[in-house]
């Protein structure tokens, strides 16, 4: 059964991932894909987030997809209990995890029902193509990226940071071009989308629901919605081809 838990801040949702995980999560081994944070200047969100793991007991092992061997990476996505992906460059990530093959690893292991866990970049790129954030990330830093297909691990678009600084305007952007065309499915730092099987869950962070007058007594679940088995390849959607300013 295919496990997701797509944030646009894993920091700020982290209390939520225990009951999602449906397990005691201490001690559990987590690999740690840092990969999209390298072209970018400011890092602190992965900083951000590695500490809400190691708060929540997961022991870390840093996977950094750029500069391991295709062998390293299957033996770290096989060996750890979970996987991660942090947020950057969403294009610098699918051109690394494509020239690695490490695109093909994560989808066979979230498939036989590995956790996957997502952060911005991370997160879009289980999208079936990842072009149509091109407004909110720089296509440039992936010069070698032609091939602009996603993971496909949803049938569904994941925009993160909606409404969020600094891309309040650019993410309102991306959301009236393309909602139109495609399934989009925008969250702010403070939701995560969580799929579990079948269902897709939208769930809000508890304290800043409680702050803005939300009831907490079910995770503020704001969408629920049945889905052909993404993991079957006859019940998948053929994804738009979108436009892209290739830089």
């Amino acid at each position: 059964m295919k496990r997701l838990f797509l944030t646009s801040s894993f920091s700020s949702v982290a209390k939520l991932f225990e009951d999602f995980a449906g397990e005691p999560v201490k001690g559990k081994k987590l690999a740690f894909i840092p990969t999209a944070s390298l072209v970018e200047e400011v890092r602190f969100y992965v900083d951000d987030d590695r500490k809400a793991f190691e708060k929540l007991g997961l022991i870390i092992e840093e996977l950094e997809v750029s500069t391991a061997t295709t062998e390293e990476v299957a033996q770290a996505l096989e060996r750890n209990d979970y996987i991660f992906i942090s947020g950057g460059n969403t294009f610098y990530l699918m051109q690394e995890l494509k020239k690695k093959g490490a695109d093909k690893l994560l989808i066979e292991q979230i498939n036989n029902g590995k956790l996957y866990i997502g952060t911005s970049a991370g997160s879009v790129i289980a999208s079936p193509t990842v072009e149509f954030v091109s407004d909110m990330d720089e296509t440039k830093k992936a010069p070698e990226l032609t091939d602009y297909s996603g993971l496909h691990l949803v049938d569904f678009y994941l925009l993160p940071h909606y409404l969020n600084f600094p891309y309040k305007e650019s993410s309102q952007k991306v959301v009236n071009e393309y909602s139109p065309k495609i399934d989009l499915r925008p969250i702010s730092n403070n939701q995560v989308i969580t799929v579990l099987g079948n269902e897709i869950k939208t769930l809000e962070n508890p304290k800043w629901a409680k702050k803005n007058n939300f009831n907490d007594t079910q995770h503020f679940i704001t969408t629920i919605r049945k889905c052909p088995p993404w993991g079957n390849a006859n019940s998948r959607r053929t994804p738009p081809t979108l436009p892209v300013d290739r830089g």
